[in-house]
This record gives structure tokens, sequence and C-alpha cells, in this order.
């Protein structure tokens, strides 16, 4: 069981971590669509505050015999899922970028070409 007071300051840290994505969104510091990771985040260590008996639950479920062991399972998981996330994030932006870097090499090229057949 979670003190009372442990458990009013980490309901405090997770609304001022929704302030901050929320923030963010509306800044336009971050794409919508990736913020739903960070909103996903959220919730889930929300609940967790909120009814921390589901966390114990969850855990026995999978066998662990040590609640702390199972808690770092899980962050490490989680840690692990986003970071597959922002990867291909960078994938693919970075297969758009060099997409994006040959279509102008041949633009250029054809302005070039268009050049020198005016000035002949």
């Amino acid at each position: 069981m979670i003190p009372a007071t442990l458990r009013v300051t980490l309901i405090a840290v997770v609304i001022c971590y929704f302030i901050v994505i929320l923030y963010f969104l509306k800044k336009k510091a971050l794409n919508l669509k990736y913020m739903l990771l960070w909103l996903v985040a959220g919730v889930v260590m929300g609940v967790l505050v909120a009814v921390p008996e589901l966390l114990t639950r969850i855990i026995h479920i999978f066998g662990i015999q040590d609640n702390m062991n199972g808690l770092f399972i899980f962050a490490i998981g989680f840690v692990i899922m986003i970071l597959l996330s922002l990867t291909s994030i960078a994938s693919r932006q970075n297969q758009k970028i060099r997409t994006l870097t040959q279509e102008l090499a041949i633009l250029e090229k054809r302005v070039r070409d268009l050049e020198k057949k005016d000035t002949k």
C-alpha cells in the first residue's frame, strides 16, 4: 500500500506531467500523432498511481515474486517500447529526407539543363 502523502505527491507529479505535455502540444513543439505515445504513458502512470493494487495483481499474474522487480521490468519494457517507437519515427523521417534530397537534385539538374539550352 502506498502512503497517502506519497500518493498525493505522485498524483501531483502526474498532473504536472500532463500540463507539460499539453503545453508542448499547444506550442506545437510535438506533433499530435507523436503526442499520443506520451499521453498513453501519462494515462498508465495515472492509473497505477490511483490504483496501485492493479500493478501488484499484474505482477503476480506474470509470476514475479517481488513488486519492485516487477515495477522495474515493466518500466524497462515501457522505455524500450518508447525507444522503438521513436526509432521508427526517426527512420521514416530519414527516408523522407533522402527522397526529398534526391528529388531536389533531379530538379536542380533539370534547371541547369534548361538554362544551358536557353543560353545556346
